[in-house]
């Protein structure tokens, strides 16, 4: 057998990670391994959690360290311990396909090291498909460096007798790019390095970089602090020009890339001027001048001026970049204009700015707060963001989303209102009150709750944590949800405990005559039932980020033919797939209002609602009319895409089915099925609809506008 493969697996309380990684190691097809795990000092969820997976097999050592020392200093302690010909280092975090270390040492030959291929992904399990007999290696010499690109020791094989002989190390000085300290004198002193791009290494990027970042998650500020660091040690230790050469264009490179960026607040240049001048002076000049005039100038500022001549320059560079990329499109040149025009302008303390899932509808909480303000004639101007121009009552000004006249009268107005996110590109201005009012109770589990994102937006979780800081208030339908938002969102301002605004129309207007005028309004038939369908979206049924889709998986023709002559079915799709789907072969039985901007008058004027894990089933609870959930794909929403906060078989006051002739039989008898759930009627309605009365909406602008007057 070919030789032992010390596999080191740095741990610091990745605990959620660390069975799939070590399942990983063991489920390889080369069986020839020692796992050294090094704890770096993690917490004891973490320390227990190894301590588990060490009784998986024999081959597995764990090694406590007393304090988290970091990474260089866990991954130096596992090659002091190892006992194999080669050693491997590889993430706890991350995961191997299953022939990535038979690949590597089927094709290390009698080189020092072999390198293969990092793919990143943000999924716990990912397919690599190796096709046999057509991988090929690849060797590189002069251009050895090139593999270096992502500054990692991972995914590479190497000897350790190789690393006792030339002394390798990671560097234990600082948390991040400790392995360039091994990695870069590691290829240095080969002359040439194979690479297979076949074997591939999964580096997992974590969805959570507020409540669990890896390190390469970390704030700019250390990466910019440990990289300074370790690029001055390599060129310490460094004579050959060509490693020189690699060392200082990987460092130009960083500093456009982090630390401009970084620069881009200003004060921010105090923490790196002196080391960057330092830096500078170091660097092979001949290099720099192959970069920008923009970078010239920084370069000579920092090498011969003063901080006060470097932060100058770096101002009018910071306005030119963000100039050059604003002319690039329309959007980014109106962004460009709110940050650096409009919200400099002042602030109109009597302007409110509304908008209702992302301009797409007059409607939700938005819509009954403004009503409310319009009917008691506030003292307000009202600025609505739509696609296209609505009819709101009270004549109010309308602006297309993301036309000009939308950033000119968002930084302007002084209060926004809206039942989804705002842009993260767009912030707030001091003096700025966010009503935030949400559009929903949580079934299925929100952001920070969420363990994987199966979603079009790699990057939702941070992305939601900067957006939910700017807001000051945020609407609660029920004691059930401040809770879960508290978590879900990190949300720690003022909660408004009042119910949704957009459920006091279901208390003032359930009346015959109401519903009667709604009908006739809508064009209903009044002699007919209603039924309204409304289906959730499925967060891995996308085309591309933002481009959702959906399949609809109740059998329409075979309800037309049961259902008829009594009932007609309203389709009310989410605001993220409304539109996509064409119902006209079922004319006058079914009904497509997913574009109808009010959903709440859809509740009013039907029978029975189907659902399935969408929130409107908390809405319609008002109302206390049957409900009945079509969870054709339960196992699979409920276990790997989202997951739910509470047992929906348990909860739910209505019976969950699986068929489309459940559905048809179930609407046959429904008032003996409405009947059956009384009880569990009864007992949902006591715990998530008690705080609605039909004042939510007055509650809400009491608090808001009238406390802030």
């Amino acid at each position: 057998m070919k030789g032992l493969i010390s596999v080191i697996v740095p741990v610091y309380n990745s605990e959620d990670y660390l069975e799939k990684c070590i399942e990983s190691i063991l489920h390889q097809t080369y069986q020839n391994v020692e796992i050294l795990i090094v704890n770096d000092g993690s917490a004891q969820k973490c320390t227990d959690k190894l301590n588990q997976l060490a009784h998986l097999n024999d081959s597995i050592k764990v090694y406590h360290l007393s304090k988290s020392k970091g990474a260089g200093f866990a991954r130096n302690h596992g090659i002091t311990n190892a006992n194999g010909e080669f050693v491997y280092f590889l993430d706890s975090d991350d995961y191997l396909p299953e022939k990535t270390l038979e690949m590597l040492i089927n094709n290390i030959q009698d080189y020092c090291i072999i390198r293969g291929k990092i793919k990143k992904t943000t999924f716990a399990n990912s397919l690599a498909v190796i096709l046999e007999g057509l991988s090929k290696l690849s060797h590189y010499t002069d251009n050895k460096y090139n593999l270096l690109n992502n500054k990692s020791a991972l995914n590479t094989l190497i000897r350790r007798d190789f690393i006792l002989k030339e002394q390798l190390k990671f560097s234990e000085q600082v948390n991040l790019y400790s392995d360039l300290g091994f990695i870069v004198p590691a290829f240095n002193k080969c002359e040439v390095v194979p690479y297979l791009k076949e074997a591939i290494y999964f580096k997992r990027k974590r969805n959570d970089p507020i409540s669990n970042p890896s390190l390469n998650q970390s704030d700019d500020y250390y990466k910019i602090k440990d990289y300074i660091h370790i690029y001055n040690k390599l060129k310490d230790s460094s004579n050959d020009e060509a490693l020189n050469t690699y060392i200082d264009k990987q460092f130009l490179n960083f500093y456009r890339k982090n630390i401009v960026t970084y620069f881009k607040e200003y004060r921010s240049i105090d923490n790196f001027y002196n080391s960057l001048h330092k830096t500078f002076i170091r660097l092979n000049h001949d290099l720099v001048n192959e970069h920008s005039t923009v970078l010239k100038r920084e370069a000579n500022a920092l090498i011969n001026g003063t901080i006060k001549q470097y932060k100058r320059i770096n101002v009018q560079h910071q306005f030119l970049r963000e100039l050059k990329s604003a002319v690039k499109t329309k959007k980014k040149f109106y962004t460009f204009l709110y940050r650096k025009v409009f919200m400099k302008t002042k602030m109109k303390k009597d302007f409110v700015f509304f908008e209702s899932f992302l301009g797409k509808a007059y409607s939700d909480n938005p819509k009954y707060i403004y009503e409310y303000m319009l009917h008691n004639k506030m003292r307000y101007k009202y600025v609505w963001s739509v696609l296209e121009k609505k009819d709101i009552p009270g004549d109010p000004i309308q602006v297309k989303r993301f036309s000009l006249r939308y950033f000119y009268y968002l930084a302007k107005s002084k209060y926004w209102v809206s039942n989804s996110r705002l842009p993260k590109y767009l912030n707030k201005r001091d003096g700025n009150i966010y009503l935030q009012t949400w559009h929903g109770t949580p079934l299925k589990t929100l952001v920070f709750d969420i363990k994987d994102i199966y979603s079009a937006d790699p990057n939702y979780k941070s992305n939601f944590y900067i957006q939910s800081r700017r807001w000051d208030y945020l609407n609660s339908p029920n004691r059930y949800s401040s809770k879960i938002f508290r978590s879900a969102f990190k949300y720690d301002k003022q909660m408004l405990e009042y119910g949704y605004p957009r459920n006091d129309i279901l208390y003032q207007r359930n009346s015959y005559d109401a519903i009667k005028e709604i009908k006739e309004r809508l064009g209903l038939p009044i002699n007919k039932k209603v039924i309204l369908y409304a289906p959730t979206w499925r967060d891995d049924e996308f085309f591309s980020r933002g481009n959702y889709k959906f399949t609809l998986k109740l059998e329409l023709d075979k309800m037309q033919v049961k259902l008829a002559s009594d009932y007609i079915i309203l389709l009310r799709t989410h605001y993220h797939i409304a539109n996509q789907l064409d119902v006209s072969e079922y004319k006058d039985f079914v009904i497509d209002f997913s574009l109808y901007d009010d959903i709440a008058e859809l509740y009013l004027v039907s029978d029975i609602l189907i659902t399935d894990y969408s929130s409107v089933f908390f809405d319609y609870a008002h109302l206390k009319r049957p409900i009945l959930f079509y969870t054709y794909d339960i196992e699979k929403y409920r276990d790997q895409l989202r997951g739910f906060y509470f047992d929906m078989e348990e909860e739910v006051p209505g019976p969950l089915l699986l068929t489309t002739d459940e559905v048809i039989n179930a609407i046959n008898q429904i008032k003996q099925v409405h009947a059956n759930y009384q009880d569990k009627y009864e007992a949902f309605y006591n715990k998530y609809c008690v705080w609605d009365n039909g004042s939510a909406a007055e509650n809400t602008v009491k608090t808001i506008f009238v406390d802030n007057e």
